[in-house]
């Protein structure tokens, strides 16, 4: 089982860690929402849970729930910039369909 970063979103998450002076690290997660039944969910993690798995890549850690990890094994979180757009892109091999607008996905 593993999550992994590009340099991009590596880069950026720190900056954000060093810009808002605290935390643990990236907590990923996904809930029930949109069309297709699932959408990610990304916020700082303060706190580290027991039942949390905690992986490390390029120096940050990221904070998995145990209900999302069946869903996010595998994924590569990157940081893209498309034109005047930027934002985190998931790169999740699990993922069979994806809604029309891309908010939400099936796996």
């Amino acid at each position: 089982m593993s999550i992994s970063l590009t340099e991009a979103a590596a880069n950026r998450v720190r900056s954000f860690l060093a810009n808002r002076g605290k935390g643990e690290g990236l907590r990923l997660g996904v809930r029930t929402s949109g069309c297709s039944g699932m959408a990610y969910v990304l916020e700082f993690a303060d706190v580290i849970n027991d039942e949390d798995t905690v992986f490390e890549d390029k120096g940050v850690k990221v904070i998995i729930d145990g209900k999302s990890m069946v869903y996010l094994d595998g994924t590569e979180l990157d940081f893209v910039k498309e034109g005047l757009n930027e934002g985190f892109k998931f790169n999740n091999p699990n993922v069979a369909n994806e809604c029309g607008c891309g908010e939400s996905f099936t796996v």
